[in-house]
């Protein structure tokens, strides 16, 4: 039987042949650190170093899984890894049943700088279990059952069903066999819009549904950025759009193909000459000129910013297409083809091509989204998916320092939108649809409008409150709590929010999980007691995301109650003076106790009450026993003997209900149990009369028992009779 330990929650170079001038961490920052790390603390990584890190994190993948508690039906795939620049690692895995995609079941692990495990954040808790992987359901059940349920688009038709995947749905509290369907039909993003529909594989009962077209939708955008230079490459008598520079990003006509095969027509751009456009929609070359300047500039920020080298930050460019289709006012990512389409407009925006800076930032955005996080698009995480493409689609803007689109935090105003943007940050709500402070309904909102409480916070975190000018529009940063403060600069929230995305983020955040993740990349950046972080706390509270810290500067945060420590057992192994058992504090590994599984450990995924080794039981999330025990143990035959230990639970259960228990048995009695309902943020003592063995010879035993579903871990440490 595996070990579970519950972690803790603290757990290209290329030859550029054509230039064209176009017409048209765990902390280690001190803790009053005022200047980010850079790279939001990661450092540049060549494509062979990326490359050789993913191998070495897909060997570790076995021994991860096991230590995390997995089960033998699961394995571990090497999605990405940062590297700090103080040596720390942090590896993204996802993670497989039986050989089917676990939805939800993405995490990160945790390295420090000696290179030992730290800690993990998951998607979902423990090992996964489901009854089967034999579907009642066949494919094509699933596929009329997806297109019944669909929500986001009308008439939904699905191809054949091969349209439908088996999976396990983890993203609620017990995973399930589930179906993954695509279906199509008319919707925001057009007649071929599409959406991912997960149904339940023995009922059809739908579990989510959420759009696979994540792009700015309803939307539109100008031949905006002017004369530019923008890179392009030599062949033979002519030029095409190919940006060497930028992993060879490749910008194709669509010419017009549909939505449902957008690259049915398409043709690269190519001419003999190297001047392109001419600064209006009558020149097909126009749109392209502002979708390859954009998506340069992207890359060019992410590199300058966080030391990323392109979407999967490999190197490589995605490419892109624009001309798709006729009337879309809209532009979307699509990581199945790890591509991005671009769409002309319509008489909505008077035919105005959706190519402007901040949209190919929030295209481009989307994927490094789908390469890190992966936010599941549809509840709050949607919402947060939508806002990093809007937080970072702005900052783009702000990079690319066009005079023609000056930055801003009005999201597509240069699409010539009925109301001028189709979002601002600094006033969400001023759309009439979009939410600006969260409130418990907000999973339920379209995550284009739930993307405004983060874009809110975003903005206040970077400039605070209060009115002012910024890229020539007035801004007014309110709150939701009629607070007042200043921002920490958008560079600095920018780089709080990647780090936030990329480390400690996973598909199911929510809000209260993002602001989570962003005090701890605050932390690892700032410091834990400095301005920046508490600012952050400050922000999040201004739109209704828990509270604020104790600010820093006027006195300083309360720190988390921590009990004080008992004695440990000396590194001989013998007892501690006035502890009838041998090796109480385990230092001495398993010196003096029987156990049933390997429970006695210095592993680091969990902290030691004292000294560096601890007994860590149960924490499986599937039926199981284990025991600890010592035999032989001399209880003092005089006074009032008793057992004390240090006892941290933590659990995935919820309320009183006893599922999972840990016994204090002595001679086969029992005299004290303990259970998830006694879960605690630290380690708490705990005492038991041994009055009533006086004088004998007895034998203690740590009895654990856990039920089907839902992991306890039960940490015991410092254990002493006298």
């Amino acid at each position: 039987m595996s070990r579970k330990n519950n972690l803790a929650a603290a757990v290209a170079a290329a030859l550029a042949l054509g230039t064209v001038t176009v017409v048209a961490t765990q902390s280690t920052a001190a803790a009053d650190s005022s200047t980010a790390r850079p790279g939001a603390g990661f450092r540049a990584v060549s494509p062979d170093a990326r490359t050789e890190a993913l191998r070495t994190a897909d060997r570790e993948a076995g021994a991860v899984a096991k230590s995390l508690g997995f089960g033998p039906d699961e394995r571990l795939v090497a999605k990405d890894v940062l590297l700090d620049t103080d040596g720390a690692r942090h590896v993204r895995y996802d993670r497989t049943y039986r050989g089917l995609p676990v939805i939800g079941g993405d995490l990160v692990v945790h390295y420090g700088k000696d290179g030992r495990a730290a800690g993990s954040d998951q998607a979902h808790q423990g090992a996964i279990k489901v009854a089967g992987t034999t579907p009642k359901l066949s494919a094509t059940d699933a596929s009329a059952a997806a297109v019944k349920h669909a929500k986001h688009v009308r008439n939904a038709r699905t191809g054949t069903a091969d349209g439908s995947t088996l999976v396990v749905y983890a993203v609620g509290k017990v995973p399930v066999l589930a179906y993954r369907s695509t279906v199509t039909g008319e919707g925001e993003a057009g007649p071929a819009s599409r959406e991912a529909v997960i149904v339940d594989a023995d009922s059809g009962a739908p579990l989510d549904q959420y759009e696979l077209h994540q792009g700015v939708t309803g939307t539109g955008n100008g031949v905006t950025v002017g004369q530019v230079s923008i890179e392009t490459t030599q062949t033979g008598s002519g030029y095409t759009l190919t940006d060497a520079s930028h992993g060879g990003t490749i910008v194709y006509d669509a010419y017009n193909s549909p939505q449902s095969n957008p690259r049915q027509n398409a043709r690269a751009f190519s001419k003999t000459t190297n001047s392109w456009g001419n600064g209006t929609a009558s020149s097909r070359e126009s749109a392209a000129v502002d979708a390859s300047y954009g998506l340069a500039k992207t890359w060019d920020y992410y590199k300058s910013a966080f030391n990323r080298s392109g979407i999967r930050n490999d190197g490589r460019g995605a490419p892109a297409y624009v001309h798709v289709d006729n009337q879309l006012v809209n532009a979307f990512y699509d990581d199945n083809c790890f591509c991005m389409y671009f769409g002309d407009g319509s008489s909505q925006n008077q035919n105005t091509p959706v190519t402007a800076v901040d949209v190919a930032g929030h295209e481009m955005s989307h994927g490094v989204t789908a390469a890190t996080a992966n936010l599941t698009y549809s509840g709050e995480s949607g919402g947060l998916n939508e806002a990093t493409s809007d937080i970072f689609g702005t900052m783009v803007e702000f990079y690319a320092n066009n005079s023609n689109d000056p930055g801003d935090y009005f999201i597509g105003e240069k699409l010539n939108m009925p109301n001028g943007s189709l979002r601002r940050m600094d006033n969400p709500a001023s759309d009439g649809s979009s939410l600006g402070c969260w409130n418990s309904g907000a999973g339920q909102v379209d995550v284009h409008y739930s993307s405004g409480i983060a874009n809110h916070f975003f903005y206040l975190a970077a400039e605070g409150t209060g009115a002012k000018t910024i890229g020539g529009r007035a801004h007014n940063g309110t709150t939701c709590n009629n607070d007042a403060f200043t921002g920490i600069g958008r560079d600095k929230a920018a780089a709080v929010w990647y780090r936030a995305l990329t480390t400690y983020m996973t598909s199911t955040t929510n809000y209260a999980s993002a602001r989570t993740a962003t005090l701890n990349a605050a932390s690892d950046l700032y410091g834990a007691n400095s301005q920046e972080r508490y600012l952050i706390s400050k922000a999040w509270a201004a739109v209704s995301v828990g509270t604020a810290l104790p600010d820093p500067g006027t006195g300083t945060p309360t720190p988390t109650p921590t009990p004080t420590p008992t004695p440990t057992s000396s590194p001989t192994g013998n007892p501690t003076p006035g502890n009838a058992l041998v090796n109480g504090g385990f230092e001495r590994g398993t010196a003096g106790w029987t156990q049933s599984a390997d429970d006695i450990t210095n592993s680091t995924l969990q902290p030691a009450h004292g000294g560096s080794w601890y007994a860590a039981m149960m924490g499986y999330g599937t039926d199981a026993t284990e025991s600890l025990s010592q035999s032989n143990v001399a209880v003092p035959s005089g006074g009032s003997p008793k057992l004390t230990f240090w006892l941290k639970v933590s659990t995935q259960e919820s309320g009183y209900t006893a599922y999972d228990t840990l016994k204090v048995n002595v001679n086969g009695a029992t005299l004290a149990t303990y259970s998830n309902a006694n879960a605690s943020a630290g380690y708490v003592q705990k005492t038991v009369d041994l009055s009533a063995y006086r004088g004998q010879n007895v034998t203690l035993e740590f009895a654990g028992t856990e039920d089907t579903y839902l992991t306890t871990v039960f940490l015991v440490d410092d254990v002493a009779i006298g």
